[in-house]
């Protein structure tokens, strides 16, 4: 066996528990470095430029999402493609699945940079955006599409890395991106007071510095998957194999696109910019630990994909079970500091006192079921990377579309601003119960088949 085939080879080789300790650890560090970023950004933000800062960054977000969901779409879909071909042995589809990669990403990023750019200021009205808000939605979303190019490739490299078995490198990348993001938030915002526009700065240089030490790893010729000349022109067949797995992620990430737009508008009807603000807070708290299992998911991606292509059903569906038991350990932790301990991690995005009053509440209805939403995720995670997409755009949708969107509009209109946050815990639960028949049904088919 060469020494370059060795990392992939593996993934059908070395114990479960292992393996997902060494692709999900480095992945989880990553993930939770750039939710604690966030929270950095946020908190800065919060303290130096204001409460109304905080809620102009709220209105970013579905921009945000709708810009990784195009990234998933890409980033995803080909590290599972590119997963599933190394467990076939098939390097050279491998290889131009990477090659591909780097063009659609290119064009995508492009694309989504110079029309939104054109319809920036309407969009974001249609975010939710007040005449006080506006002005810091438009400065940081500025800087951020001009470097959304990077932005794609960063992700999309960061995917291609864990599954050519490099999760260690991915997780360099991030904690590389991280820690100059921090840095430069600080000094950008803090020291040289650029405001909203000082934090946007500061994630695309970061994201451009690591994405060229990623773009150096993968030049490199002796890397089982590297850059060379014959990769780049897209094909067909490779396209529409990337773009069906990653219709799934491109889904969900879209979905939370749309339902962020109808929450922020929510918020503000029943609550004003501040609940916005509030808002944009919970869902910080939320997505710090909700990183960790996504951390989970990005290192059960390859296993999984890997040991489906080999046919080796019984370490895949170890690899799942593991994932839903750490994912959920680790939400149960989260779920209890938010319940014990709202006003302490309130006040460290704000000082104003309706803000933290709001932003306490909402951490505590936010996350009154939170516990459940990991096994939601593994598992749908776990029908993309089998290649169900149907299946897994279905889960995906489960949550936000069919169950959160008609509570956000229906519960207000009893309860009020209570009534849009208990949106949000009744359609987590609601989908985890959706979810679990899915899983037992093919647990059933896999066994079957083993046993032929």
């Amino acid at each position: 066996m060469s020494q370059k085939n060795q990392a992939a080879l593996e993934l059908g080789i070395k114990p479960v528990g292992a393996l997902l300790w060494q692709y999900a650890l480095p992945a989880m560090v990553a993930m939770v470095a750039s939710s604690l970023y966030n929270i950095i950004d946020r908190s800065v933000i919060g303290q130096v430029v204001g409460p109304e800062a905080i809620a102009g960054l709220g209105i970013t977000f579905p921009f945000m999402n709708l810009s990784a969901a195009f990234g998933a779409a890409v980033g995803v879909g080909a590290s599972t493609c590119i997963s599933v071909k190394l467990g076939q042995r098939d390097y050279q589809t491998a290889q131009h699945l990477l090659g591909n990669t780097v063009t659609l990403n290119l064009i995508i990023g492009t694309a989504f940079m110079v029309v939104f750019l054109l319809l920036l200021d309407p969009v974001l009205r249609f975010f939710g955006a007040s005449d006080a808000t506006l002005p810091y939605a438009r400065e940081f979303m500025q800087v951020i599409l001009l470097g959304n190019v990077v932005t794609h490739m960063y992700f999309g490299m960061n995917a291609v890395l864990r599954a050519a078995g490099k999760p260690r490198h991915a997780m360099y990348a991030t904690l590389f991106t991280v820690g100059c993001n921090i840095v430069l938030v600080i000094a950008f915002v803090w020291w040289f007071r650029w405001g909203i526009r000082g934090a946007a700065l500061a994630t695309v240089v970061s994201q451009s510095l690591a994405l060229c030490w990623q773009m150096r790893l993968f030049a490199n010729p002796k890397e089982l998957l590297h850059l060379e000349r014959g990769i780049y022109r897209l094909k067909a067949v490779l396209v529409r194999n990337i773009i069906a797995i990653g219709i799934s992620p491109f889904l969900m990430q879209s979905t939370s696109c749309v339902i962020v737009i109808v929450m922020n508008n929510q918020f503000v009807k029943y609550g004003g910019d501040m609940a916005v603000g509030a808002y944009s807070i919970a869902n910080s708290v939320a997505m710090m630990f909700f990183m960790f299992v996504m951390g989970v998911t990005q290192g059960m991606q390859p296993i999984v994909g890997y040991n489906y292509g080999a046919q080796k059903f019984d370490r895949m569906l170890r690899c799942l079970w593991l994932a839903i038991a750490v994912g959920t350990a680790i939400l149960l932790l989260g779920w209890g500091l938010s319940m014990l301990f709202p006003w302490q991690i309130a006040r460290i995005f704000t000082t104003d006192p309706t803000l933290m009053a709001l932003s306490a509440r909402g951490i505590m209805l936010d996350m009154l079921v939170f516990f459940v939403v990991a096994s939601q995720a593994v598992i749908t995670n776990f029908f993309q990377c089998i290649g169900k997409v149907k299946i897994s755009i279905f889960l995906s949708l489960s949550r936000q579309l069919f169950m959160l969107l008609p509570l956000a509009y229906v519960l207000p209109l009893f309860w009020g601003l209570d009534g849009v946050w208990f949106s949000m815990p009744m359609s987590d639960f609601a989908a985890f119960l959706i979810t679990i028949p899915f899983l037992l049904w093919y647990i059933r088919k896999f066994k079957t088949y083993e046993r032929r």
